[in-house]
C-alpha cells in the first residue's frame, strides 16, 4: 500500500475498532437484566436463552463471513467494514425495542449476517503490515478491545440504572457514529495489485477451512484453535451470570469488572506483547499464553469470594498473548491477496465455536445451578474451559514441531 502512511491508517483502524467494541461492551452487563424482563424466567433460564441468542449470530456469521471476506479481498476492506458496522448498528436498535425476545433473536440474526468488522479489519492490518511487525501490529485489535472493555461496560453498567434497554440505545448511536467516522476518515488499504476474483466455491464456510489446508501450520493449528475459541466462551458467554449467582453482583459491579479486564487486556496487547513476543518469538508466546490462561479458568471455577474473580484475572490476563501470537504465525503462512480470505476462514471458524460455545457454557453452568440443579457448581464451564486449552496447548506443540520463524 503506497497512498496512505501505514502508521495513520493503524490509527484510523484502530479507532474504528475502538468505538465498535465501546457499543459491544456497553451491553455485556445488562443482558441477563433484559433476558429476564422479556421472559419472565430467573438467571438460570436467562444464561440459556442467551447461549442460544449467541448461537443465532454465530450460526449466521458462520456462512456470511466468508463471502464477505473474499468480497473484500475483491473489492475493498472499506465498503465491507462499513456495510458490517451499519449490520450490527441496526441489532442494538432492534435491542433496544424489543416488545418480545423473537426481537432480540431478529436483532442477531441481522448482526450475524454482516458482522464481519473484526474479520476485516484484521485482514486490512495484514494489507498495511510488514511480517516482522504483523504480530505487534495484531496486538493493536487487543488494545481496542481493552481500551473498549474499560469504556463500554463502565457506560453500561452506569446507563444500567436507567433500564436494560438504555445500554442498547446508547451502542446504537455510538456504532451509527462509527459508520460516519468510517466513511469520512477510514481509508482503503487493499492495492488493486492485491485484489482477486470473488469465486463462490471459495466464499463458503466449508471451502474456505478446507482451503486452509494447503497451508500445513495452519491447518494443523486449526483443532488446536477450536478448543481454544470455545473455551473462551466459558468466561465471555457466562462472566455476567456466574458473577450474579456466585456473588450477586448487580449491573454496575459486573461493568466495573468487565473495566478492569478491559485495562489488563490494553496492558498485554499494547506493551507487553511488544517485548515479549520479540524477545521469546511467537511460537513460545503462543505456548506460554495458553497456559496461563487454562491457569486463569482453573483457579475462576474454584473463586468463592469476589475479590478473588479480580485477582485471578490478572494471569489470565496475561494469557492474551497467544491470540496475536497465533494471528501472526498463520497470517505469514499466506501470501497478500489472500488475507481476507485467510480472515473470513478464521472468523468461520470463530462462528462455529460460537455455534458450539455458548449453549455449551450456559447449559452448563444453568445445569449445575438453581433449584433443581443435581451439584452445585456454578464453575463447571470454566472447568471445561481449562480441560480444553490444556489439550489446545499439547496439540499447538504437535502443531509447531516444525515452524521456524
Amino acid at each position: 500500500m503506497n497512498t496512505i502512511n501505514h502508521k495513520s491508517a493503524l490509527g484510523f483502524i484502530f479507532v474504528t475498532l475502538l468505538i465498535d467494541v465501546i457499543g459491544i461492551g456497553i451491553i455485556i452487563p445488562v443482558i441477563p437484566d433484559l433476558i429476564k424482563e422479556l421472559t419472565g424466567e430467573g438467571l438460570s433460564e436467562a444464561a440459556q436463552y442467551s447461549g442460544w441468542l449467541t448461537f443465532a449470530y454465530a450460526i449466521m456469521q458462520f456462512f456470511f463471513s466468508p463471502i464477505l471476506g473474499g468480497l473484500s479481498d475483491r473489492y475493498g476492506r472499506r465498503p465491507v467494514l462499513l456495510i458490517s458496522l451499519l449490520g450490527l448498528g441496526f441489532d442494538y436498535i432492534f435491542s433496544a425495542f424489543a416488545p418480545t425476545i423473537g426481537w432480540l433473536f431478529v436483532g442477531r440474526i441481522l448482526a450475524g449476517i454482516s458482522g464481519a468488522s473484526f474479520t476485516t479489519a484484521t485482514a486490512y492490518i495484514a494489507d498495511i503490515s510488514t511480517p516482522e511487525k504483523r504480530a505487534q501490529n495484531f496486538g493493536l485489535v487487543g488494545v481496542a478491545f481493552g481500551v473498549g472493555f474499560i469504556l463500554g461496560p463502565m457506560i453500561g453498567g452506569i446507563a444500567g440504572d436507567w433500564g436494560p434497554r438504555v445500554p442498547f440505545m446508547v451502542a446504537a448511536g455510538i456504532t451509527l457514529l462509527n459508520v460516519v467516522f468510517g466513511y469520512f476518515f477510514v481509508p482503503e488499504s487493499l492495492s488493486q495489485e492485491n485484489r482477486r476474483t470473488f469465486e463462490w466455491k471459495r466464499a463458503n464456510p466449508v471451502g474456505s477451512l478446507l482451503h486452509l489446508k494447503k497451508y500445513p501450520v495452519v491447518g494443523g493449528l486449526i483443532i488446536s484453535m477450536f478448543l481454544f475459541f470455545i473455551a473462551g466462551h466459558a468466561v465471555q458467554s457466562n462472566w455476567a451470570f456466574f458473577t450474579e449467582y456466585a456473588f450477586d453482583w448487580d449491573s454496575k459491579t459486573v461493568g466495573f469488572s468487565l473495566a478492569f479486564v478491559g485495562l489488563l487486556i490494553a496492558i498485554v496487547q499494547g506493551g507487553l506483547i511488544r517485548i515479549i513476543i520479540p524477545k521469546i518469538g511467537q511460537k513460545w508466546a503462543l505456548y506460554i499464553g495458553l497456559a496461563l490462561n487454562a491457569t486463569g479458568l482453573l483457579l475462576f471455577a474454584f473463586a468463592n469470594e469476589g475479590w478473588m474473580m479480580f485477582a485471578i484475572l490478572i494471569p489470565y490476563a496475561l494469557g492474551g498473548i497467544a491470540g496475536p501470537s497465533l494471528q501472526g504465525i498463520t497470517s505469514a503462512q499466506v501470501p497478500p491477496t489472500e488475507q481476507g480470505e485467510l480472515q473470513g476462514a478464521m472468523t468461520s471458524l470463530m462462528s462455529v465455536t460460537s455455534i458450539i460455545g455458548p449453549p455449551l457454557m450456559n447449559n452448563l453452568f444453568s445445569y449445575f445451578t438453581g433449584a433443581g440443579a443435581l451439584v452445585e457448581l456454578p464453575g463447571a464451564p470454566f472447568l471445561a474451559g481449562a480441560f480444553m486449552v490444556a489439550l489446545s496447548v499439547y496439540l499447538s506443540v504437535q502443531a509447531l514441531r516444525k515452524y521456524e520463524e
